[in-house]
């Protein structure tokens, strides 16, 4: 053996086992807080390409509609409407995106088992299939150069069931999820 080094490194049990506890002290405090409270606050979900949003009802107050064009995974500037809903419940709520890793498809799929509770909700959409109802429905049209300011639809209410959504942007003020679960699984897709 010429010229050969061994190096030999010690941790220092005093500085690792100190940084895991405040490290896990420092996530059971968030954990503990999102348990108790069940609220998360100004969560917003973009960056990701299309998701979907499927739900069996939503029931909101204060809706406005108006078309834009937006980003996506794919494009800068893709035609889309944006939804926003002040204060909104909504049953059996599923968020999932689907990824292609190698010759296989993940879908990262996030659901409530209890009813979901927004304020301040604005959705971006290239597609929104449901049986719809709205209260005191306005369509209006306004002298704009801007076509994205030219049409507007509003609402009091608005209830969506048996709902599909082709999301490209989402943001809540705060959202309560009592009973999510989130889970990551391989799935067959062709």
């Amino acid at each position: 053996m010429t010229g050969a080094v061994v190096m030999e490194s010690k941790t220092n049990k005093k500085v690792f086992w100190g940084a895991l506890a405040a490290g896990l002290l420092a996530l059971g405090i968030l954990l503990v807080s999102f348990g108790v409270s069940g609220v998360a606050y100004a969560v917003p979900i973009a960056g990701v390409g299309d998701f979907y949003v499927e739900f069996d009802k939503l029931e909101g107050e204060g809706y406005t509609f108006y078309p834009k064009l937006g980003e996506t995974s794919s494009s800068d500037a893709t035609p889309q409407g944006t939804n926003i809903i002040e204060k909104l419940t909504i049953d059996n709520l599923q968020l999932y995106k689907d990824f292609q890793v190698g010759g296989e498809w993940i879908r990262v799929k996030i659901q409530a088992s209890k009813p979901v509770q927004i304020s301040g909700l604005q959705h971006d959409a290239g597609l929104i299939e449901a049986n719809a109802k709205f209260q005191n429905l306005a369509l209006a049209e306004n002298n704009s150069t801007d076509w994205t300011k030219q049409f507007q639809q509003t609402s009091s209410t608005i209830i969506l069931e048996d709902a599909k959504l082709k999301t490209h942007y989402l943001f809540q003020e705060t959202i309560n999820m009592a009973g999510m679960k989130l889970t990551v699984e391989k799935i067959d897709k062709k």
